[in-house]
């Protein structure tokens, strides 16, 4: 074959090849690829908001990310969250659902590798209202994946209902479940039932939480002070546990500690996903 034929043969194998790429290969839009439509994800029969931020806000305070690949539904409907670098920032990321919701119990399916977290890294599935911080302290209940700065500990579940640290720390308003990191790798699910009287806290592992064993769990009650939350030089009313507002929500998200590092402290992009959430309102 001559050099011209070779030349010709080679240039449209290569252009077959980039066209049936590009039939193949192209993607559709990012908002129907990633199961988002501007800045909100449909995860879990619900809408969910997708918090940020062009400067540092809380918790943290962080940069949070609205970039397509850093807060996203896949094909199965999972929602996947993402702490990652771009030009130079690093973005946390958080999602809040668009729905209102109140007492009743909050279930959340999750898939993680959490013992390779760094020590400054938090995972947060809590309740919130931007509207109750002086009557309840923005109703507030946490369930949170962490090494809270202690890159020696194996105890990455807490269970807390706010507010814990804030001015004063209060230890009687968390819990650190004992559970070996683990446990908590791979797909795990974890909730929470909020009443005027009691929260109780369980987590199992695997899916099916209605029939298994619960690996930890705890209660607070009425039994406990009333504390104050402190904020921006604001307080609270003294609470014990908090009430739900008109404007609570649930909500997800993937953090860092930054007086530890800006960004994971090991310096690498960290991704967790949520496979499923469920939300029983109290009748």
């Amino acid at each position: 074959m001559s050099n011209t034929l070779f030349f010709k043969y080679t240039l449209s194998s290569v252009l077959i090849a980039m066209c049936i790429c590009f039939t193949a290969c192209k993607q559709s839009d990012p908002e129907e690829v990633l199961g988002r439509q501007g800045d909100v994800v449909n995860f879990s029969g619900l809408k969910w908001d997708v918090k940020y931020s062009t400067t540092p806000v809380g918790p943290g305070p962080n940069y949070f990310s609205q970039f397509y690949d850093d807060v996203w539904v896949d094909e199965k409907g999972y929602l996947h969250l993402t702490i990652d670098k771009h030009d130079g920032v690093w973005y946390s990321s958080e999602v809040v659902s668009q729905d209102n919701m109140g007492y009743g119990t909050y279930v959340f399916t999750i898939q993680a590798d959490i013992a390779s977290f760094a020590r400054n890294v938090v995972f947060g599935l809590f309740t919130w209202d931007d509207s109750t911080f002086y009557e309840e302290a923005n109703s507030e209940v946490d369930i949170e994946f962490s090494r809270w700065d202690d890159a020696e500990t194996t105890k990455l579940l807490t269970m807390s209902v706010q507010p814990v640290n804030f001015g004063i720390f209060y230890p009687e308003r968390t819990h650190t479940a004992d559970v070996e990191q683990e446990v908590l790798t791979g797909v795990s699910t974890h909730l929470f039932t909020w009443t005027d009287t009691l929260i109780t806290w369980a987590s199992y592992t695997g899916e099916n939480y209605t029939t298994a064993t619960p690996i930890a769990t705890w209660e607070f009650d009425l039994n406990h002070p009333p504390r104050i939350k402190k904020e921006g030089g604001q307080s609270s009313l003294p609470v014990v546990i908090p009430a739900p507002g008109n404007n609570t929500n649930a909500r997800i998200n993937l953090w860092t500690l930054p007086f530890v590092a800006i960004g994971p402290e090991n310096g690498l992009k960290h991704e967790v996903v949520i496979r499923k959430f469920e939300y029983f309102p109290a009748e």
